[in-house]
């Protein structure tokens, strides 16, 4: 990699679904350009719900980004003049991205990842905790709850019109048929009932428990 750059530095952005995370990253890269910065932006190939090479907000907000498949392909196709470097949906990217991130700022580049810091369950999702220790900002933004009407931050997965079980996979990419934004109350996710015993179901918070309608 080459030197150069100004100093560098790691910005986070985390959030549940439609917390407004990849049209904030979208804003950053923008006023980049405007200060004729060189900016690239990657994405996990993983993701194509609003095409294979954008990086678009459910708003509509629309960048130019690179599909990847791996963490390893940034440094493969990062150009030398870059200096701003952005990562959307930096929760799916392989554990490899932290040092990728971490050599792209050693570098003197400003990286701007953004992504869901818990999974569907309430749970630290991937590498995203890891990078919001090592950042210098850090922005937590919040959504609306479907249910009540106060703050969200968590995702919740929704299949067949009812919550998804604990167990069920963790990546499944989707967007408003699929997920809903809730606060930490209205959020549920149920477990299955174990063979031969009653059928209760918890929250992926642990401070929660509660039923659940049984699934289609």
């Amino acid at each position: 990699m080459t030197s150069g750059h100004h100093q560098g530095g790691l910005e986070v952005v985390v959030g549940s679904m439609f917390s407004g995370k990849s049209e904030e990253l979208i804003r950053r890269v923008r006023r980049a350009v405007i200060a004729r910065r060189t900016v690239q932006v990657f994405k996990p190939a993983i993701d194509d719900r609003f095409g294979i090479e954008l990086v678009r907000s459910h708003d509509g907000d629309t960048f130019v980004a690179r599909p990847v498949r791996s963490s390893a392909e940034i440094l493969a196709l990062l150009s030398p003049e870059t200096s701003v470097v952005g990562v959307d949906e930096v929760q799916f990217f392989d554990p490899a991205i932290v040092g990728v991130v971490r050599d792209l700022v050693a570098d003197g580049r400003r990286v701007i990842c953004a992504g869901l810091d818990l999974d569907f369950r309430g749970e630290p999702f991937g590498p995203v905790p890891t990078l919001l220790a090592l950042a210098e900002r850090v922005d937590k933004l919040e959504a609306i709850c479907v249910v009540c009407g106060e703050s969200a931050t968590r995702t919740q997965r929704i299949v067949n019109g009812v919550p998804a079980y604990y167990d069920d996979p963790i990546i499944v990419i989707g967007a408003q048929e699929a997920y809903e934004a809730r606060c930490r109350t209205c959020h549920v996710v149920p477990r299955r009932a174990r063979s031969g015993s009653a059928a209760t179901s918890e929250t992926a918070s642990p401070e929660r428990v509660s039923s659940a309608e049984p699934r289609d």
